[in-house]
């Protein structure tokens, strides 16, 4: 293992305390020993500091930096700075990672050495049930041109490689403010190649105080403002102001302009080469996706109706939200009370069919420090 390449696990931490105890631990267990982990308490307000700090007098992997609130990005780049690691994990002070991750991850890199980054699929922590991961055919297609629709990777499942990524290159931007990941990705994926791995080496938990959960509007904002620079970059749209609209407002207006720019999305992608059209194919179908959860996301059936009509999108979506939503112009009520009967049985579904977390996590829980 004294040959093994230096991993540093990056570990923002703002705020974390129900969780960031098993995160840490969960680092600290891991299979693959030669690490370290840089945890910069962003100016927590709540006992976060103080478990880290048990945490490192524990274990002198762990870098503890504590300092006033600066945000996300800046978190980042300065767990970067002070890294003296090959290789460059994040991690989520709120996610816990299986005792293998970083080994296999370390062995993809040994294998392909070549490789910028990586991600791999997660099991998702929901109301205390693991649901596990799948593999999506998408990543079958091309990486580089998938990173230009979506955020490619979970965040807190990413390495990079600075073997083969410059320094220059390896830096979150914080103009793209809770999108930081996708901009970044896209970056990197132009210039270095990606390997999506298709196993859950991490449980990712989905809870109202995460940051995804409380910057929702702004990062959808800023995640239509980087697929219309891309898209304008890649001269597919001249401009993407219809787009970047209905992140602003969802309003019947901004539907109809969504819907027309999606239509002439697709007209351009069609007269790509066979050998690229199916991957921007895929990421503007993606594209619509996103903005079919937006507007259903403000609970107006008109304007989700209005935006499957209008797209010629019906088709695309689950029949259930179909039967649901196509009442949905002329009886609001009824799609709406249609659509909180089918979230109840997603719910009921997931509940039995997957795992209890107390036994999932049990043989890799860190108590509270």
């Amino acid at each position: 293992m004294a040959s093994a390449p230096l991993i540093s696990v990056l570990l923002p931490v703002y705020n974390a305390e129900p969780f960031v105890a098993a995160a840490i631990g969960s680092i600290l267990r891991q299979d693959y020993r030669r690490l370290e982990v840089i945890a910069i308490d962003d100016g927590s307000t709540d006992r976060s500091l103080e478990i880290l700090e048990r945490c490192r007098k524990a274990d002198g992997r762990v870098r503890l930096i504590s300092r006033e609130n600066r945000g996300l990005v800046a978190s980042l780049n300065e767990c970067l700075a002070v890294a003296q690691g090959e290789l460059v994990a994040r991690m989520d002070a709120d996610d816990f990672a299986y005792p293998w991750r970083l080994s296999r991850q370390a062995a993809l890199f040994a294998a392909r050495p070549e490789l910028g980054f990586c991600g791999s699929l997660v099991d998702t922590l929901l109301h205390g049930r693991i649901a596990r991961g799948r593999p999506d055919p998408v990543f079958r297609l091309d990486l580089p041109v998938l990173a230009k629709f979506f955020t490619i990777f979970m965040h807190p499942t990413v390495v990079y490689n600075r073997r083969v990524i410059g320094a220059a290159a390896l830096h979150y931007d914080g103009s793209y403010g809770h999108a930081e990941d996708f901009d970044l990705f896209r970056r990197l994926a132009d210039r270095y190649p990606a390997a999506m791995m298709k196993e859950s080496l991490l449980v990712y938990r989905i809870h109202p105080g995460s940051v995804t959960s409380r910057h929702a509007s702004e990062m959808r904002r800023t995640h239509l403002r980087i697929v219309g620079e891309n898209l304008e970059r890649e001269r597919l749209a001249d401009d993407t102001s219809d787009l970047r609209a209905i992140g602003d407002v969802v309003s019947v207006e901004t539907v109809r302009r969504a819907a027309g720019f999606i239509h002439a999305l697709e007209e351009r992608i069609a007269a790509l080469p066979d050998t690229t059209r199916p991957s921007f194919e895929a990421g503007a179908l993606n594209l619509f996706y996103f903005l079919y959860q937006l507007v259903n996301d403000e609970e107006r059936p008109a304007l989700t109706h209005e935006l499957l009509t209008l797209t010629a999108k019906w088709n695309a979506i689950r029949r259930r939200e179909k039967y649901a939503l196509s009442p949905g112009a002329w009886a609001p009520w009824l799609s709406q009370a249609s659509m909180w009967a089918g979230k109840r049985a997603d719910w009921v579904a997931y509940r039995f069919q997957s795992a209890p977390a107390a036994s999932a996590l049990a043989p890799y829980r860190m108590g509270a420090a």
